[in-house]
């Protein structure tokens, strides 16, 4: 049996395992050729020999990208190379500990991943994509990005820059045929949880989707071409109304005079 007619190439990083693995699956059965990028080959090999079936043609890439030559390597691919249609933001770390325990070392990786790499990837594809007046960017966030007292106040700071960035990157791309996404996980079954330091064991069954659960949502999300793609939210309606209360702040943000409640004449 054939392929289907391609697509293009999709680059998905954090693809060895969790969510990213799954998106590898469903965006080969879309119809892109992929580049998988991750830090372990091994896994990854794993991941295109489950995948070899699709007729898609796979890379694997074994790059770290909490470390900035990584990053830049994997940057340029996505400068130059044309075959690359999409792309999928997801490699990430979390943590779970208190702000005051944490090693400050491990936070800056963290923020480094979770926000400078994943900049520095989404800025290095956009402009082909621009060009060619196609792609497709979807940035992996996650539902801590709206409360920042869950989990360690750090991962859901560059959770929300994840968010702000992509809400940016939209207003920006209106009219290029480029598509934009940030999709915002809860809790789900992988191997992350055990990584931030709090395996998903140990959490409450009833908040745990299942990878394949979670990345389906997000891709029926993104046909129904939404912006913010949160798959547990039982109501759209609910972001909807988060989103224009904050979108009502905006006039009041800034002015010239203190507002009355601090008492400052003059």
């Amino acid at each position: 049996m054939s392929a289907p007619t391609s697509k293009g190439t999709a680059l998905i990083t954090g693809a060895s395992t969790g969510i990213g693995a799954v998106y590898a699956d469903r965006l080969a059965k879309r119809g892109y050729d992929l580049i998988l990028v991750a830090r372990s080959l091994e896994n990854l090999s794993e991941v295109a020999a489950r995948l070899k079936s699709t007729g898609r043609r796979i890379e694997t890439i074994a790059a770290d990208l909490t470390k900035a030559e990584d990053v830049r390597s994997i940057a340029e691919r996505l400068r130059t190379d044309p075959a690359i249609t999409a792309l999928v933001n997801n490699a990430g770390l979390g943590s779970a500990g208190k702000l005051l325990d944490a090693n400050i070392d491990d936070l800056e990786s963290m923020i480094y991943l979770n926000v400078t790499a994943l900049t520095r990837l989404a800025l290095a594809a956009l402009p082909a994509f621009v060009a060619r007046k196609n792609g497709l960017l979807i940035n992996i966030a996650s539902v801590v990005a709206l409360a920042p007292d869950l989990l360690n106040g750090t991962y859901s700071g560059t959770k929300a820059y994840v968010v702000n960035f992509t809400q940016a990157l939209k207003n920006e791309l209106d009219g290029t045929g480029v598509t934009v996404q940030a999709v915002l996980p809860g809790a789900t079954a992988t191997p992350f949880w055990a990584k931030a330091g709090r395996p998903v064991e140990d959490l409450p069954s009833e908040i745990v989707m299942t990878a394949e659960d979670m990345v389906d949502a997000s891709l029926a999300g993104l046909d129904q071409h939404e912006l913010v793609t949160i798959p547990a939210l039982p109501d759209s309606a609910d972001w909807e109304k988060y989103d224009a209360a904050r979108k009502a702040l905006g006039p009041n943000l800034s002015h010239q005079k203190p507002a009355a409640r601090y008492g400052i004449q003059g």
